[in-house]
């Protein structure tokens, strides 16, 4: 049985914050995706094992979700997990694994958040695929917030996996001159993990990393980025609003 996470509370807004209920700032976006970087590099600055790290991650995924609800951000993307990172030790796979699973049982328990798995879960140990499938479909018909978590994700095999399908529906049916002649962004959009979603308008990445990482490289074509130095544990309302704020700013042209 892995150790019960216990949730971060979120802070209260600012009565002059910039996303307080009110005071919305325009425009806000309508999808915010965060790379939640830095759990590893927090632990190693306290000295304490990067599970602990993990476990303060997790914790803080209940506050960001509030804020975003606050703010009226109808989708949310989250990435904890790369395909790349399933190489790591072992035993700190686990503990990740095992705290990703229960970041999934709670959010789903709250009956707040509809959960989308983005990712591809045959990558996993089967029990924690499981749990975390589970986690999805109890919150199907759940009102709220859009929150897509990628596990397992890459941005590259997001697209091939799209391809991939068209073409083996295509091949089954014996129209891949149809295909040939239809293949377009949009039909190849119709096929991504985050199909029938708009695109991120803002990713935040923590920990002061200026990468991308093969993270939703499709998806990002004209997103706007904004990094913090901050560790994805320590992320709080501050630095959130710091981020929405300064997207906020931005005059964005989407390549004109």
């Amino acid at each position: 049985m892995t150790q019960e996470l216990i949730l971060r509370a979120p802070e209260p807004f600012a009565a002059n914050s910039p996303v307080a209920p009110g005071v919305v700032p325009h425009p806000l976006p309508t999808h915010l995706a965060v790379i939640l970087d830095g759990n590893r590099r927090w632990a190693d600055r306290l000295g304490v094992p990067a599970a602990e790290g993990y476990r303060a991650g997790g914790r803080n995924v209940h506050a960001l979700l509030s804020w975003c609800e606050e703010a009226g951000i109808p989708f949310v993307t989250l990435w904890p997990l790369s395909t790349e990172n399933l190489g790591r030790d072992a035993g700190e796979l686990r503990d990740l694994l095992a705290v990703i699973a229960d970041v999934f049982d709670e959010l789903a328990a709250s009956g707040r958040w509809r959960l989308h798995v983005i990712g591809d879960l045959t990558k996993l140990p089967p029990a924690t695929a499981e749990r975390i499938g589970a986690a999805q479909r109890r919150t199907a018909h759940t009102r709220g917030l859009d929150v897509n978590i990628a596990v397992a994700y890459s941005g590259r095999l997001d697209v091939l996996h799209a391809i991939r399908s068209l073409i083996e529906e295509h091949v089954a049916a014996g129209t891949v001159d149809q295909l040939l002649a239809q293949l377009s962004p949009e039909l190849i959009e119709s096929r991504l993990y985050t199909a029938g979603q708009p695109e991120p308008d803002l990713v935040i990445r923590t920990s002061g990393e200026q990468r991308l990482s093969n993270f939703m490289l499709w998806q990002t074509a004209f997103s706007e980025f904004y990094f913090t130095p901050t560790c994805w544990p320590d992320f709080g309302r501050d630095d959130f609003e710091q981020a929405i704020a300064a997207y906020g700013t931005r005059a964005r042209r989407f390549g004109k």
